[in-house]
């Protein structure tokens, strides 16, 4: 089994996340966000990753900390259950409709962490959470998780929606990524034999 589990600790947030590559999908998802617990258990239900996230931050500044830390600490398990990621598949692509909306996740598990976001929002918040920290969070997996990162929606209305159909279609995307190559199960998936950093 693929686990990684990190203790996060900081003067802003304390956060604990375990999860399990090769899983069921199955979460317990507490950060003291509402709509970013919802989204975290579509991320762990559609990518069939098995997520744990305990998270106490100072929300009474605001949601900012605490979104960014989960990214972070997220990332960071991931990239650690990851280890060499030897035999991956490494790139995903995936298209996620919600009724009106629709978005794209297109993704490189290289080590190399990029973030290409063209995804608009037509409201600042969704119920307590500012729209602008869903940037925030792919950002911050992404940089920690060493992925390569492209989330494009392409149409919708509805926030709710365009939200919750990028953390769907990166959860499709990760599900490819991550699976192992039958044929290639003991290799690195790259030229170099290595994945990260510059190399």
């Amino acid at each position: 089994m693929r686990k990684g589990l990190i203790e996060r600790t900081t003067h802003e947030t304390k956060i604990e996340v375990e999860l399990n590559l090769d899983g069921a999908g199955q979460y317990d998802i507490e950060t003291g966000i509402g709509f970013l617990d919802h989204m975290l258990e579509q991320l762990s239900r559609h990518s069939l990753i098995d997520l744990r996230v305990k998270a106490v931050g100072d929300t009474h500044i605001d949601f900012h900390h605490t979104t960014e830390d989960c990214a972070l600490a997220i990332g960071e398990a991931f990239s650690a259950a990851l280890g060499e990621r030897r035999g991956i598949t490494r790139y995903g692509a995936a298209l996620a409709p919600m009724d009106e909306t629709l978005t794209r996740v297109v993704l490189d598990i290289s080590g190399r962490p990029y973030l290409v976001w063209k995804v608009s929002f037509l409201r600042d918040k969704l119920g307590e959470m500012d729209t602008e920290l869903f940037k925030e969070w792919f950002q911050a997996f992404a940089q920690a998780g060493g992925v390569t990162l492209h989330v494009e929606n392409f149409y919708g209305e509805n926030n709710h929606h365009i939200a919750e159909s990028a953390y769907k279609a990166l959860a499709r995307a990760l599900r490819q990524g991550i699976e192992i190559d039958p044929r290639k199960r003991d290799d690195v998936p790259s030229t170099k034999g290595v994945l990260g950093g510059s190399l």
